[in-house]
């Protein structure tokens, strides 16, 4: 498959106009002359709002990196990245970090909490960082709706790994952001746990018309993506829509041979 463009819309049709995040023809190289490694060579996607998209590859095929620069975390060598209508380009780190803090969550396998911070003051700390007014109602909304509601004022070590997640989800969700960007988010989780917390994921996407963009591994995590982009060697190498475990599966032990 060739990497021109593939725009992911929508289900409904709704949301705002335009994609939430977009690259064009993005490279990425490590290193210098004959020693540089191509991580991504000339991908180019469209990601529209409201949509779940789940990243998959083999190690190694530009799954991180494909985060990391169409996050702002990195700098492509060649191409563009956008988010909604931003550019990234151009950007020095202080503008290319308040745009992450103001309009980009993010949600790892490691949950990232501030142990001495209580689960409502993790959340609140990105309006804090930005110098944003913090709105109460939509904290506690927030909180309900992870499931979270009475336990603000709790410490992490005082929660299960799931509810930490859950905390890291509302974290990401309180600036309103463009686009969700998770890293492995159930890596570290149980099954019935990661069922759980993806089954949350869908729901901001369901509910809320929030952009969740995913790298994983598991097949199972990526079926509850409205679409799967599989990388291979820093390109992608096909996309897959209702994607099923068992058709993501599948997918995989071909990619080796995609080309």
């Amino acid at each position: 498959m060739s990497t021109e463009t593939n725009t992911l819309r929508r289900q409904d049709g709704t949301g705002s106009p335009g994609p939430a995040l977009r690259l064009e023809a993005v490279v990425k190289e490590y290193g210098k002359g004959g020693r540089a490694v191509r991580a991504l060579d000339g991908v180019t996607v469209g990601i529209e709002r409201g949509s779940f998209t789940a990243v998959m590859g083999p190690s190694g095929s530009g799954k991180s990196t494909f985060l990391h620069c169409a996050a702002g975390l990195d700098r492509p060598t060649g191409g563009a990245a956008h988010i909604g209508d931003t550019a990234l380009a151009g950007m020095n780190e202080t503008r290319l970090t308040e745009l992450r803090r103001k309009r980009v969550g993010f949600v790892f396998q490691a949950f990232n909490l501030i142990p001495a911070l209580s689960v409502r003051e993790n959340v609140e700390l990105p309006l804090r960082l930005a110098g944003e007014r913090l709105d109460p109602a939509w904290l506690e909304e927030i909180l309900t709706r992870v499931g979270l509601a009475g336990r603000a004022g709790h410490r992490p070590a005082e929660l299960s790994g799931g509810q930490q997640q859950r905390v890291a989800i509302a974290r990401a969700l309180i600036t309103r952001p463009d686009v969700i960007f998770g890293d492995e988010p159930t890596g570290a989780l149980d099954t019935v746990t990661a069922k759980e917390i993806l089954s949350l994921l869908r729901s901001c996407v369901d509910t809320t018309g929030q952009t969740v963009v995913m790298v994983t591994h598991d097949p199972v995590a990526a079926s509850y993506a409205d679409t799967v982009l599989f990388l291979a060697d820093g390109r992608i190498a096909d996309t897959m829509r209702a994607p099923t475990a068992d058709r993501v599966a599948d997918r995989m032990t071909h990619l080796g041979a995609w080309a």
